[in-house]
């Protein structure tokens, strides 16, 4: 049993998908493009966001990041909340919590809206600490974030693990010297999660492995 557990939050924690392609939708709109079928948005559950406005829709640097202001026009003030929490992730953070193992959020969103979303479903008191990204674009890479963490909390990579959906929790956390648990029941494919320590299909199972 590790004494840290640093979490990803879309797609580890919570449901995002309404809520973030909702946004999508609303930014790309404000450039005349319509998307009909918002699960084609779903790789934009994870990864920064200017990054997949470029990928996908060969936004330049500069467009890309004009884009992410127009759609947090909309998700800070609804798709924020278009958001569930996974089944059993309450429950395992106080298993957590109960064991005496101190859970850190480590996220690629920004801070001022991981908290929000934290209070708003009352999994705040759960952490020990939570880090992301900020408004202005800083530590926005996984590997950044994680590496914020466990300075700020003093945390030596042997003693903790990072849980996320995607290939780049798993990377993030490699750059870190950190073991990486992948869950399939986010947005990543088992394939992108391959490279992790292992793969759990539940947070029943999640939380089994962490209390083991």
């Amino acid at each position: 049993m590790v004494s840290y557990v640093l979490f990803d939050l879309d797609g580890t924690l919570t449901d995002p998908a309404i809520g973030i392609t909702n946004a999508v939708m609303y930014a790309l709109r404000h450039y005349g493009i319509a998307v009909a079928d918002r699960s084609t948005l779903y790789p934009f559950i994870g990864p920064p966001l200017t990054d997949s406005f470029e990928k996908y829709f060969g936004f330049s640097k500069e467009r890309a990041v004009e884009a992410v202001e127009v759609y947090r026009e909309y998700f800070s003030e609804t798709g924020i909340f278009e958001n569930r929490v996974y089944d059993g992730v309450p429950e395992m953070l106080r298993a957590l919590c109960d064991n005496g193992v101190r859970a850190v959020l480590a996220t690629s969103k920004p801070l001022v809206f991981a908290d929000r979303i934290l209070e708003h479903f009352a999994l705040k008191p759960y952490f020990y600490y939570t880090a992301g990204s900020e408004l202005s674009g800083e530590r926005v890479e996984k590997a950044a974030v994680i590496r914020y963490a466990l300075e700020q909390c003093h945390i030596p990579p042997d003693s903790a693990v990072m849980v996320g959906d995607r290939s780049y929790d798993v990377a993030g956390a490699a750059a870190c010297g950190l073991p990486a648990i992948g869950v399939s029941y986010g947005y990543g494919s088992r394939e992108e999660l391959k490279a992790a320590r292992c793969i759990v299909d539940s947070v029943e199972e999640l939380q089994k492995i962490l209390l083991t």
